[in-house]
């Protein structure tokens, strides 16, 4: 029975990241019919597409606030209500600014998504399956990127303004997720740290893990009693290991390119020498695979470790760089190969990096201050993807592919002696336990 809910409620959260992987991915399929219909000067097209990631990078900033004030499932109501607002809202806008509006509190909702929804479900979740309840959420996030990419396909053939379908669409899921919300408990530790309801919590951990509650609760209270007077400030001191390891794990994460082949494949593959219809179709196959490897990582995580998926990552994603960079400048290799070889970059992305980063970054800080490091690892994160999104363009341009590619590669090299040297395993023991070997008292 306790599995059973668990996985429920975390399968409740993940819907988070379906809406942020759909709202995501969802303009990719509209923005030359949304250029069009406001006819949208360059300034006006780049903010449309990129009004969202703005509101991203200030919902990451903010998503501790929220999630330690009034708890992380009234928290969660709130991302529900942006992403349907903005859904509806931007499906049926009657001018370019209130589209941007919209769009504006969508990437709003993802922000806050990525920092309460893993949050949520690492403090639900028993130690032997907290990797692949956590995993749940980034899976889902692909599932959302993939089913944007095929709805688009699919809604693109049917008139001229299936461009506001395109988009509205994605008030069904909203509102399920928004629905769905009610049935889930309040975090237990969240109850104790912040309401110091002691019988609400012992409830929720009795269904957790019936046989372990009372000793949980009290190893919970325990950590809670150690930090009080810590909690004041992230960057007192006794943090500094969660913290450099979650801004470095999310400053890797990005500068691996993985931001740059999603938002430009097509251009990337066109730069290979590949037609726009053969790019377009490689694009989709970039899905399919992010999500089968995603799909697989979160079955070994608990298994094997999240280091030793970052070792097997690292390594994998270094070769395949290296291929795509010499192959730029190779005629003979470089139409067919580079697909063939992003794609192998995606799938040891999608084991390693892509499933690992919001399972590690939810489990390493103490509980006093977890909504304040996930909102440092995740506003990196959005951060780094906003500049390389922003700098590819032209760096591709003016250096060319091999030396961009190159420059992604040596990052990797870079990545693969963080993990190496400093990244610790944390799979199999408890929030606590982490807490206990990385905080410095």
């Amino acid at each position: 029975m306790n599995k059973n809910s668990v996985l429920a409620w975390s399968m409740v959260v993940a819907l988070g990241g379906f809406l942020f992987g759909f709202d995501t991915a969802v303009i990719s399929g509209a923005e030359k019919a949304i250029q069009k219909f406001w006819e949208l000067s360059v300034f006006e097209h780049g903010l449309t597409i990129s009004i969202a990631l703005i509101g991203t990078v200030i919902g990451s900033l903010l998503g501790a606030k929220p999630s330690d004030m009034f708890g992380r499932k009234n928290t969660l109501y709130f991302v529900a209500a942006a992403y349907l607002l903005s859904s509806l809202g931007t499906a049926f806008a009657n001018n370019w600014t209130v589209f941007l509006v919209f769009r504006f509190l969508g990437g709003l909702g993802v922000g806050i998504s990525s920092v309460t929804a893993p949050i949520y479900i690492s403090e639900v979740s028993p130690a032997d399956r907290r990797g692949k309840l956590v995993g749940l959420f980034q899976f889902n996030v692909v599932l959302g990127i993939l089913l944007s990419y095929l709805s688009n396909y699919l809604i693109s053939q049917t008139g001229e303004d299936s461009w506001r379908l395109m988009l509205g669409v994605q008030a069904i899921p909203s509102l399920l997720f928004l629905i769905l919300i009610r049935f889930i408990p309040e975090s237990p530790r969240w109850l104790i740290l912040h309401r110091n309801d002691l019988s609400g919590a012992k409830s929720i951990l009795d269904i957790i893990d019936p046989l372990n509650s009372e000793k949980e609760l009290q190893t919970i209270q325990a950590s809670a009693q150690s930090n009080t007077g810590k909690q004041e400030s992230l960057f007192s001191g006794h943090y500094r290991t969660p913290i450099l390891l979650a801004g470095l794990f999310a400053f890797f994460n990005q500068v691996s390119g993985i931001n740059a082949i999603i938002y430009y494949a097509p251009r990337i593959f066109e730069m290979a020498g590949l037609g726009a219809h053969t790019s377009l179709l490689s694009t989709v196959g970039i899905g399919v695979i992010n999500f089968v490897f995603t799909l697989a990582a979160i079955n070994v995580i608990d298994k094997v470790g999240r280091r030793t998926l970052m070792l097997i990552g690292s390594i994998g994603l270094i070769s395949s760089l290296l291929l795509v960079a010499f192959s730029f400048n190779n005629a003979a290799q470089s139409g067919f190969s580079i697909p063939v070889y992003i794609m192998i970059f995606i799938a040891f992305f999608a084991f390693s990096q892509g499933a690992v980063i919001w399972v590690f970054i939810s489990e390493i800080f103490p509980n006093s201050v977890r909504a304040k490091g996930q909102t440092l690892g995740s506003s990196t994160h959005w951060v780094m993807a906003a500049a390389i999104a922003f700098c590819f363009p032209y760096f591709a341009e003016k250096l060319g592919g091999q030396t961009t590619f190159l420059f992604f590669a040596v990052m990797m090299v870079c990545q693969l002696i963080f993990v190496w040297k400093f990244m610790p395993e944390t799979k199999g023991r408890s929030l606590e336990q982490i807490e206990t070997n990385l905080i410095i008292h």
